[in-house]
């Protein structure tokens, strides 16, 4: 058009020029994008809904950035997922949120705007390009409207190639406002690469573990990533190896399974810790074995064999026998089909699956007048307990916040699909899971999705339950009300007995009702389970629910009592 207008034509936008927002939203488009999420302002929210990419706008920043990790955690990274804030204090406020992210390896765009060229680099300016490359993979600054193009191409084709991580493309404001010559059809999308591992790394690993008298397989989140899980279940079905993930890799191998032993976390079921000291050889699948407070350490005396996309986790924790750089899908269907043509039959192997439900059965039994107590104030168990009857695993997507709820509810819940629990915490933000259990629901309209937190996480974040009542996203969350900050008085204890500083008050309940949920206190284990389920209902209705639980501060916990 000679006046430098645009129109919409078969569904494409048709420009002689367009301003940069106009770009940035037409390649967006392209890759199929479903909405992009975040705080305004930002140019590319109208942009985006001219070519109806509908925005999903969350309370605050960090809960945007938590909502897009929930959504690219659901879909494994196989949708991309966008995230946009303003510049200055819009951008300060997404780097918690963007920190727990890169920690927990999780494939997002983020595209905050930027000041005005120029002034970005004058204090107190913040500058994103310079504050955020710690905590991203790839992070750059437009600086000309004309290198657009490959600098979307070179974005999109970080987040979707490589470790997973945040991306980072900051835009100057007077920057999208300006015209370019270009048109998002000509836009070519990046395709994942799948890295193979090489003849002999195969097998290599196949011999290691078909020489070794105990292996067992600790599989990672590269396993859901890769959507590896059918792989995984051959491979350990052919060798009768047992399995257990990493805390971000719980429900990567069907919990239900005979050889699957749990997740290796700091809490965990007594079959991480017998098989685990039992072993000659640990096959970290998808894992960065990364050490961490929260995860079980694999004990020195083990050869470690490790398959990774990140070259940089090879010996970076572990000094490991083995490390190959591959996707955890091709590598496994490598082994399977060494095996298969070579190595069959592999004579006697040996068979693990009874000694584990033996173990299990023994774990079960100490921890089931816990999880079964009829105490009040309730005991956090009961509630793990009571979620496990309520819920059918297969259609659901379970989180948890950090702390406690994480260690009472981690060794206990059955996962059995792939995906259908979002674990984390190498850096444990609270308030993380609201953002993870709304951007599950907006990924998965068809699952149910539940998130399980403590009261002092729900006071970082709570506001943000309005975003699923405003955005139609009905999820149930469940907040463990203790009136304390559960264990935090180990470690002030004089200032806890002292002062109360571990002490904190307020009903949660009225507050989801206010916000225009269904709210619910319940005090008797009794009345448990019929409040899970009304509240089920509520949510299966369309309404977002919370369940408040009054319950007592339980400090024990697996595998640690």
């Amino acid at each position: 058009m000679a006046d430098g207008t645009h129109a919409l034509t078969d569904g494409h936008l048709r420009a002689e020029t367009m301003s940069g927002a106009e770009y940035i939203a037409g390649v967006l488009k392209e890759e199929g994008v479903k909405q992009i999420i975040g705080f305004p302002a930002s140019e590319l929210f109208d942009a985006s809904a001219a070519l109806d990419i509908p925005p999903l706008i969350a309370r605050t920043q960090r809960v945007a950035v938590n909502i897009a990790e929930g959504y690219a955690r659901a879909t494994a990274g196989k949708e991309l997922a966008v995230v946009t804030v303003q510049y200055g204090p819009g951008a300060e406020s997404a780097f918690a949120g963007i920190a727990q992210a890169f920690n927990d390896r999780v494939p997002m765009l983020f595209l905050p705007t930027g000041y005005p060229r120029g002034s970005e680099a004058v204090a107190p300016n913040f500058e994103s390009r310079r504050n955020f490359r710690h905590i991203t993979k790839w992070c750059e600054a437009a600086t000309q409207v004309d290198d657009l193009p490959k600098l979307m191409h070179a974005a999109i084709s970080r987040v979707r190639n490589g470790p997973p991580a945040p991306v980072l493309l900051e835009l100057p404001v007077d920057l999208l406002a300006e015209r370019l010559d270009a048109l998002p059809t000509d836009h070519r999308r990046p395709r994942r690469s799948v890295p193979q591992a090489g003849d002999r790394e195969v097998v290599d690993l196949v011999e290691s573990l078909l020489a070794a008298k105990n292996p067992v397989i600790l599989a990672g989140q590269g396993v859901l990533s890769a959507s590896a899980t059918p792989e995984l279940v051959e491979l350990a079905e052919l060798l009768n190896i047992p399995v257990m993930t990493t805390p971000n890799g719980k429900s990567a191998f069907p919990e239900d399974h005979p050889l699957a032993l749990g997740t290796a976390g700091r809490a965990r079921p007594a079959t991480v810790d017998h098989f685990l000291e039992g072993a000659d050889v640990v096959f970290a699948l998808g894992s960065s074995l990364t050490r961490s407070y929260y995860i079980l350490p694999v004990p020195d005396d083990k050869t470690i064999l490790q398959v990774t996309l990140d070259e940089a986790d090879l010996g970076k924790d572990y000094a490991v026998a083995q490390g190959v750089v591959a996707d955890a899908a091709s590598v496994v269907k490598q082994m399977i089909a060494l095996i298969r043509s070579n190595y069959l039959p592999l004579g006697e192997r040996q068979q693990p699956a009874a000694e584990i439900a033996a173990i299990r059965a023994v774990f079960m039994e100490k921890w089931m007048p816990l999880l079964t107590s009829d105490s009040t104030p309730i005991s956090p168990y009961r509630v793990v307990w009571e979620i496990m009857q309520a819920m059918d695993p297969k259609t659901s997507i379970v989180t948890h916040d950090a702390g406690n709820p994480r260690d009472q509810f981690c060794p206990f819940y059955v996962a059995t699909t792939p995906g259908s629990y979002i674990g984390w915490g190498k850096t444990t933000q609270l308030g993380s899971g609201l953002g993870f259990a709304i951007g599950a629901k907006l990924a998965r309209p068809d699952a149910t999705v539940v998130n399980l937190m403590g009261e002092s996480a729900f006071g970082m974040v709570g506001i943000d339950f309005e975003t699923a009542v405003r955005c139609n996203l009905p999820v149930l969350t469940i907040v463990l009300r203790n009136n304390v900050l559960g264990g935090y008085a180990k470690s002030m204890p004089i200032a806890s007995t002292k002062y109360g500083a571990n002490q904190v008050t307020g009903n949660y309940a009225p507050i989801a009702e206010a916000l225009g949920g269904h709210g619910e206190c319940v005090r008797d284990p009794a009345q448990l389970r019929p409040a899970l389920l009304r509240a089920l209902a509520k949510v299966k209705a369309g309404q977002a629910a919370l369940v408040e639980v009054v319950t007592h501060e339980e400090p024990r916990l697996a595998g640690l009592w």
